[in-house]
């Protein structure tokens, strides 16, 4: 169904991924919305950080060709309208970026409604920051009758608009980036207190969650950090676990491609320390993705 004969509630999404099984129990779609409210240092996803749809080139195997400029009717101003796309003979333009309707998204994850049964899976929300675009995905949520849903969140947002993602998803996965409050500022933009009430909420609460805590050398891959967490989470009746992400150093790939310079200031090429004998020793049960 197109999103755009639909009506109802839009949001912009800039990729969904079918049989994704790191972001929920069992097989899920994962659906990544577009727009945050951060500007983490390490960033995978930065076609993401924007609300907006834009052009992502793949640089390096253009041939400048000039068949895009030949078809662009902004040249000195990108609007991400997409004429370009089908000019380029290599494939090497995308909009990242698409409008959907809560009605047609709805429908879309529907059909792998049997699937998420059969291995106890469902929809996780992602992002960029879900809970920028609440309004649109708890839509969505209410048409995914009987699905079990979760949402991938950085924890900074209203505190209305929180609370009721606790009221209406089965899981929440919350980062936990970086405990010192002005390491976080400078590496993620925003002040930590909202996310450190949001995760107490959760640790206080009823809504079954993840701790998320992604590992960068030389940034927060140090015991006093792990302490902190362990502290925030220990005898949580709602925690599944605690999930420990190594840095990628893959996260650079993309910006080129959406027209930022990746320039991280801490040493990506060591490999990142961790303590989860912290974990262990309060009786928390954490995984490590390596």
């Amino acid at each position: 169904m197109s999103a755009q004969k639909s009506a109802g509630k839009t949001g912009v999404v800039f990729d969904i991924k079918e049989f994704a099984v790191f972001d929920g129990p069992g097989i899920r779609t994962t659906v990544f919305m577009k727009g945050c409210p951060l500007s983490c240092a390490w960033c995978h996803n930065p076609e993401g950080l924007s609300p907006a749809p834009q052009l992502m080139v793949s640089r390096a195997a253009c041939t400048h060709c000039g068949a895009c400029a030949l078809v662009c009717p902004s040249p000195e101003n990108c609007t991400a309208c997409g004429r370009c796309i089908p000019a380029c003979r290599g494939g090497y333009r995308k909009i990242a970026g698409e409008t959907w309707t809560s009605e047609a998204l709805g429908e879309r994850l529907q059909k792998d409604a049997d699937v998420y049964a059969l291995s106890g899976g469902g929809v996780t929300f992602s992002g960029g920051e879900p809970l920028m675009q609440w309004g649109f995905v708890s839509s969505v949520i209410d048409r995914l009758r009987g699905i079990h849903t979760a949402i991938e969140t950085s924890g900074f947002a209203p505190d209305d608009v929180f609370s009721d993602a606790m009221r209406r998803c089965d899981l929440i996965l919350i980062d936990w980036k970086v405990s010192d409050p002005a390491l976080h500022l400078r590496y993620t933009g925003v002040r930590q207190d909202i996310i450190l009430r949001h995760v107490r909420q959760l640790a206080a609460g009823n809504t079954p969650f993840i701790l998320r805590m992604p590992i960068i050398p030389g940034i927060n891959d140090n015991e006093a950090h792990f302490r902190t967490a362990a502290a925030l989470v220990q005898d949580s009746e709602s925690l599944i676990r605690v999930d420990v992400l190594p840095y990628q150093r893959a996260a650079g790939a993309k910006y080129e491609m959406v027209g930022m310079r990746y320039a991280p200031d801490f040493a990506e090429e060591a490999s990142p320390r961790f303590f989860t004998e912290v974990f262990e020793q309060s009786g928390i049960p954490y995984q490590i993705f390596r």
